[in-house]
């Protein structure tokens, strides 16, 4: 489920900064650039192709997660413990699928 991908993302932990960085990569290296996780890599720094490329998959997954109605969308928003910054940069790509 889309809570457990939270944690999986077990090679290293993103800051707020890397995430803005992140979205901002898959802004502009999109889909069909040559080399893209290299690219966003080098933009987001700190981290290599294959981290960004998983924490994209992981990304997606919570997408499919949500869509499928496996999470409710305000599992992000409720609570009364408010969004953490990753699940508010996740929502973010999600606008950008």
């Amino acid at each position: 489920m889309a809570s457990g991908s939270l944690s999986r993302n077990s090679s290293s932990s993103w800051t707020a900064k890397q995430n803005k960085l992140f979205e901002r990569a898959l802004a502009v290296y999109d889909k069909d650039t040559p080399d893209r996780w290299q690219n966003v890599a080098r933009a987001v720094g700190g981290k290599s192709a294959d981290e960004v490329k998983r924490h994209y998959e992981l990304l997606v997954e919570d997408l499919k997660h949500i869509e499928s109605g496996q999470v409710a969308y305000n599992h992000y928003n409720s609570g009364g413990r408010g969004a953490t910054a990753q699940e508010e940069q996740r929502l973010r790509y999600m606008k950008l699928q």
